[in-house]
């Protein structure tokens, strides 16, 4: 029991040293990156889970999101995100209200338009291992944020070994939170009319608008 818990203790400490150095991890990330840089635009269909062992939550939501370039439309169950580039609109269907404000690319962690390079700044990376994920062989890439005071200490990422898509992210914070993001559908050659970036408050009959810019 003393060497399991000294083992772990020991793979702690030396994580974030070899996930720096790691190339085998960087080779795989490269071309999942390079694989989604080429795709114009897109549509997916996702499902989000969370769970806390200690605070016995399991909880399961569906979402979708559109993406062209830098701009992004994420759909939750609680709320919509619309990013054009420049104005971010986050709309809460419950309170009929929605905020407007201007878009800063250092604090959107939700931006789903740039998750594919989420590894190039900020992270040490590592392979651990190849293994199948809702039927699809994967490889498993484990990325550690190089500051301490984050609020995520680790994500996972499963990459499908044949094509380099994104199969499933699970995000670990220091609660004891996971979050992970499974994509179910994905359609490379949806057609985006730069309409669906901006929020229409007239598609919304008595929504309230607040100007936060």
């Amino acid at each position: 029991m003393k060497k399991t818990l000294l083992a772990a203790l020991l793979l702690c400490l030396f994580l974030p040293l070899r996930a720096q150095y790691d190339p085998k991890a960087l080779e795989i990330l490269e071309a999942m990156s390079k694989k989604y840089k080429a795709i114009p635009s897109f549509e997916a269909n996702f499902s989000y889970t969370l769970t806390n062992e200690t605070e016995k939550i399991n909880e399961e939501f569906k979402g979708k999101m559109v993406v062209k370039g830098d701009k992004y439309h994420l759909i939750l169950p609680e709320q919509e995100v619309i990013n054009n580039g420049t104005t971010m609109w986050t709309y809460l269907p419950e309170a009929k209200e929605v905020n407007i404000d201007n878009f800063d690319p250092a604090s959107d962690d939700l931006n789903p338009s740039k998750f594919y390079e989420i590894y190039k700044k900020g992270f040490k990376y590592l392979y651990l291992e190849d293994k199948t994920d809702g039927g699809v062989v994967c490889e498993v890439v484990d990325l550690v944020p190089e500051k301490r005071d984050a609020q995520y200490f680790k994500v996972r990422m499963n990459i499908v070994k044949k094509d380099k898509s994104i199969q499933s992210w699970t995000m670990y914070d220091k609660a004891g939170n996971l979050y992970k993001y499974t994509i179910t559908k994905f359609n490379a050659a949806a057609k985006i009319d730069d309409a669906s970036f901006t929020f229409d408050p007239k598609k919304y009959p008595g929504v309230e608008v607040v100007d936060l810019r």
